[in-house]
């Protein structure tokens, strides 16, 4: 799998992220919403990389050879998250209809006070289940998150809520005191988010099937769930069609165990379930995926004739 997601600035850059900041607080929702067709018309004629990645992605999850049209629903869509994530952190909650199914999968653990692990991904809006979850004050949520990543665009957002920000543990500190986080909010009875579909550079990773080809997942979500016995659960957040959010919290294991010996075939059988689960719901939101790069390894770089 390329690293260039690392090397390239995401197609989120800092000053699209200012520009829809601006739009969301100051002119209606209508505007903004209206200002997404001449910004997915530049990342469609500029940004070759995510148009080709896009190209090759949609190849497999539609099945059939993509349109254009296809490739700009997709930087569309992506376009619409960020700027619903804008408007979701500075607590407009009317931004978007939400519907939350399977809630009651992780209220379970909280009554019984017990944490638990969500394992989130790059399908669809991880700041639409944040805004879920923020709306329970009684609910301790911490995001495990890298904020090196891109750093200018984090600060922007985190400027409209400073709660979110101080939901984060920052991936990129120490790691003894990351685990402490973690393992501190858990033992309260609290819930640790994940990004589990995307592995930083130097990660171990473990191979999987998605969408008829091999990808590499990052082994450390499987192994934080392991070492700390948690309940691991699954959360999407969807864009539809008609504008509406759908939020899934979807039960993945009570416990992942990964054996001393049996190391390497325990990660790749939980990674094959989360692959699994993954490829579900992106064939029922195909143009939710925003891994704008040549996520498979056995991936070949396409001559783009659009």
């Amino acid at each position: 799998m390329s690293a260039q997601w690392k090397q390239r600035p995401e197609a989120g850059s800092a000053w699209l992220v200012r520009f829809m900041r601006w739009v969301a607080l100051k002119v209606s929702t209508r505007v903004a919403r209206g200002m997404l067709y001449p910004i997915t018309l530049y990342f469609l004629i500029v940004r070759g990389p995510e148009r080709r990645a896009s190209r090759n992605y949609l190849r497999r999850a539609l099945r059939v050879e993509p349109r254009l049209l296809d490739i700009a629903r997709h930087i569309h869509t992506f376009a619409a998250c960020i700027l619903d994530r804008v408007a979701f952190l500075s607590g407009r909650s009317n931004a978007r209809i939400v519907r939350v199914h399977g809630s009651d999968h992780v209220q379970r653990h909280l009554q019984q006070g017990r944490g638990a692990l969500l394992f989130g991904t790059h399908l669809g809006s991880f700041d639409v289940v944040r805004h879920v979850a923020f709306s329970r004050p009684d609910v301790v949520v911490r995001i495990l998150m890298d904020y090196q990543q891109n750093p200018q665009v984090t600060s922007l957002l985190d400027a409209l809520n400073p709660r979110a920000r101080a939901s984060v543990i920052d991936a990129g500190e120490d790691s003894t005191r990351v685990l402490l986080c973690i393992h501190e909010t858990l033992r309260a009875g609290g819930l640790v988010g994940v990004l589990a579909d995307r592995p930083h550079a130097g990660d171990a990773t473990v191979p999987a099937r998605l969408l008829g080809g091999t990808i590499a997942l990052p082994v450390s979500p499987f192994r934080l769930a392991a070492v700390t016995g948690v309940p691991v659960v699954l959360i999407f957040g969807l864009l539809k069609a008609d504008g509406t959010y759908d939020v899934y919290f979807e039960p993945f294991a009570e416990r992942i165990e990964i054996r001393r010996g049996q190391r390497e075939a325990d990660a790749e059988q939980w990674a094959r379930q989360f692959a699994e689960r993954l490829e579900a719901r992106i064939h029922e939101a195909p143009f939710n995926w925003f891994n704008f790069y040549d996520y498979w390894r056995d991936e070949q770089p396409t001559q783009d004739r659009s």
